[in-house]
């Protein structure tokens, strides 16, 4: 067992190392995959439906293929660590979200809330549809607070 996880973070190290160094601009495309994984890992249970409405964005975003594959990859890399509770929680996500806005205002014009609106009616569960609404609601207010900042 000790193996595997060794192996796993291994993989995942350089996965993450040979992105950073391999993809355009990695650290825009990681912030789309944050804010993605925000809104599919207040699911508990995601489908292919929201990892089809990834891509389907992606593509309206970036019409390269490798680099959609790259932002989905990064999205579900992100549901799983929130879902495992493999160090990443969603308030993690929210402050990392938060931080790099105050870092880089131009970033909230990367949340597409029209692209992420769809991702709610992936879930079944109520409770889960009102959650992400709510986190719609805040990525919204974010994108007008920062928005605001760079003009």
């Amino acid at each position: 067992m000790a193996k595997i996880k060794f192996f796993f973070k291994l993989k995942h190290y350089l996965y993450t190392g040979l992105r950073e160094v391999l993809v355009y601009h990695h650290n825009s495309l990681e912030f789309r995959a944050k804010v993605f994984a925000l809104i599919i890992s207040a699911n508990e249970n995601p489908q292919d439906c929201e990892y089809a409405l990834v891509h389907e964005a992606g593509m309206q975003v970036y019409k390269d293929e490798e680099r959609v594959n790259m932002l989905l990859l990064t999205t579900k890399e992100y549901v799983q660590k929130v879902h495992q509770k493999n160090g990443l929680y969603i308030d993690d996500l929210v402050e990392d979200i938060q931080k790099e806005l105050q870092q880089l205002p131009r970033y909230a014009s990367k949340i597409d809330i029209e692209a992420l609106r769809p991702l709610v009616e992936c879930s079944i569960d109520e409770d889960t549809s009102s959650y992400q609404l709510r986190m719609l609601e805040f990525l919204h207010q974010l994108k007008v607070q920062y928005t605001k900042e760079v003009s």
